[in-house]
């Protein structure tokens, strides 16, 4: 029996700090007004946030950044299930995707699958090396 996907972040990859707000209106529209000021103080002149390394392709302030850029917060900030109801984020303790329901890992996966593919494409090597990842056991 194949084991579901689960979501896991790739280093190098970095996609998801590409916040140019004309790319992103989707993330903007989910934010509540404070998240919004500091989302779009974050965005640099090349649309790249302002503490992303696009040389490393790394965040510079990962340990501190926003709660909005931890993937552990898509479920309560985009989430729809099926029924159009939110799908319920994983408790505070829940915060390693080890722990996440596979409703979270499918939304995560879906997420991270789109932004590599608008900033990377479909089939380059980051798309490869992200889908490698998810299916490892």
């Amino acid at each position: 029996m194949a084991q579901s996907p689960q979501w896991q972040c790739i280093a190098g990859c970095g996609a998801c700090c590409r916040l140019d707000p004309a790319l992103r209106q989707e993330a903007l529209e989910a934010l509540d007004p404070q998240q919004r000021h500091t989302y779009l103080a974050m965005v640099g002149p090349d649309g790249w946030c302002i503490h992303f390394d696009t040389g490393a392709r790394r965040c510079r302030i990962y340990s501190e950044r926003p709660d909005f850029c931890q993937v552990s917060n898509l479920a309560r900030l985009f989430a729809p299930n099926g029924n159009g109801d939110p799908v319920a984020p994983p408790p505070p303790a829940a915060a390693s995707p080890q722990l996440w329901p596979a409703e979270m890992h499918d939304l995560a996966i879906r997420c991270c699958t789109d932004q590599i593919r608008s900033e990377y494409g479909g089939r380059g090597r980051v798309m490869r090396r992200f889908q490698r990842a998810i299916r490892r056991p």
